[in-house]
């Protein structure tokens, strides 16, 4: 597996859905080994080896692939833990039509909540491949189904109801507001599946439901569930397309390059950005574009070309201050200076240049919604532990410690904050980092 270690290994999701404990589970390995020929001494202590990273040998694979009826062609393609039956994906594999974007959305509204995994199931060539399809599919449009009328003001309230979602996650964190995202997902799905409209309102409601499986899917990033948080990016790419909105389309495969670039995956991260901009609308506003635009800086930050990350990053800015009224989406008037300057910050950062880093990170903290805050105060105190400076560090770590205690439930901001104190280690006998880090221990559990 590329990037980060997995934080639940498939085959504790292989056994998950199949009703399967430890032991049981080694009891069937070594029967099914008897009845290939081959002897298994597979213990319930050998299963938790291999969920904790421990390969099986060769025989044991057999054994197992033979059990999960995976064909032996595609274990040696894949290699071990990849070629497990976990990564199968309904908006990968449903046609690019309004049929196949409903048969997506209606998967995520009966299992997206249960992210059982916390690994990345869209990678490589799946992922490019979504990209593509995004581009190259038509977007086919059916004739009304049966059902209630949907009126123009259930669509309005429900794209109010949206909207408001989305100012309060930016106050409080995806983690407290994931079920009425996923509520106003299941309804909008029912209207899709069961309601009779007009062919404009069919356009607004799948315009909605990408609105809200994409802020679904942020929430679900937030809230440290990558895989859940994935799926319900290709439920946003294919409403896009069903809908006709290719701008709200670049905007998720940008955002969608931050799930596979945190796991590794940086030249993944570029390759999506670029399909991006380069199958974007032109009648983009400047904004959009500059929005864009510091997407791709960061992903060739990420993926070590901080020349070209510079240019990307100066194209951002010309194009956010050339933005005239009227002309930014709502989808993205959230966007502005604080944004622009933390991107700014990191990848000054990541090239070495501390101190113009420091002074970026400090003017977006300090601009920022109270869960970016609580996000990037600990890129805040990484810069300035970078130039030496320990105690404006700390000052940084724990102002975001404080906003997850007084109001802001955020997984990713938590997970930052316990890197930043990783890098302490060196100063671990200094009184205020203990304190710091008996303070980030005592923080309320997440959920």
């Amino acid at each position: 597996m590329h990037g980060e270690p997995l934080a639940v290994h498939p085959l504790s999701f292989v056994l998950q859905t199949r009703g399967w404990g430890k032991a049981e589970f080694a009891r069937l390995m070594q029967k099914h080994g008897r009845s290939l020929g081959i002897a298994l001494a597979t213990n319930r202590t050998t299963v938790w080896k291999w969920e904790h990273g421990q390969e099986p040998d060769a025989d044991a694979q057999r054994v197992l692939a033979a059990l999960l009826r995976v064909p032996c062609e595609r274990r040696h393609a894949e290699g071990w833990p990849r070629w497990l039956p976990v990564w199968e994906v309904t908006g990968l594999t449903a046609p690019w039509t309004e049929a196949g974007t409903v048969e997506t959305l209606s998967d995520l509204v009966g299992s997206g909540r249960l992210d059982r995994r916390g690994f990345l199931t869209i990678t490589g060539t799946a992922l490019t491949g979504i990209a593509a399809s995004w581009v190259d599919a038509p977007a086919a449009f059916a004739s009304a189904l049966n059902g209630d009328q949907v009126t123009d003001r259930m669509v309005s309230v429900i794209g109010q109801r949206i909207g408001t979602l989305r100012t309060l996650d930016d106050q409080l964190g995806g983690v407290r507001l994931l079920e009425q995202a996923r509520g106003d997902l299941a309804l909008i799905t029912g209207l899709l599946s069961t309601g009779r409209y007009t062919d404009r309102i069919r356009l607004r409601l799948y315009a909605l439901a990408a609105r809200v499986a994409h802020l679904t899917g942020w929430m679900a990033y937030d809230a440290g569930l990558r895989s859940a948080g994935q799926r319900y990016y290709v439920g946003a790419l294919r409403s896009t397309r069903t809908a006709g909105d290719d701008a709200f389309g670049a905007f998720v495969l940008a955002e969608m390059g931050v799930h596979v670039s945190e796991a590794g995956r940086t030249a993944e991260r570029v390759a999506l950005i670029s399909t991006a901009i380069d199958n974007a609308p032109r009648s983009l506003s400047p904004w959009t574009r500059s929005f864009l635009c510091l997407h791709e800086a960061e992903a060739l930050s990420r993926d070590g070309d901080h020349r070209k990350a510079g240019s990307a990053l100066n194209r951002a800015a010309s194009l956010w201050e050339r933005d005239s009224a009227g002309e930014t989406p709502d989808w993205l008037d959230w966007f502005g200076e604080a944004q622009l300057r933390s991107t700014e910050g990191k990848v000054l950062l990541r090239s070495g240049q501390v101190g113009q880093a420091t002074e970026s990170l400090e003017a977006s903290v300090a601009s920022a919604a109270p869960r970016d805050r609580a996000v990037r105060c600990s890129r805040l105190a990484e810069a300035r532990l970078a130039g030496g400076d320990l105690e404006g560090a700390l000052d940084a770590a724990n102002y975001g410690a404080r906003l997850l205690e007084d109001s802001v439930n955020s997984v990713r901001a938590l997970d930052r904050l316990k890197e930043f104190s990783a890098q302490l280690e060196p100063h671990k006998r200094v009184p205020a980092i203990r304190e710091f880090r008996d303070r980030l221990q005592a923080l309320p559990v997440v959920v």
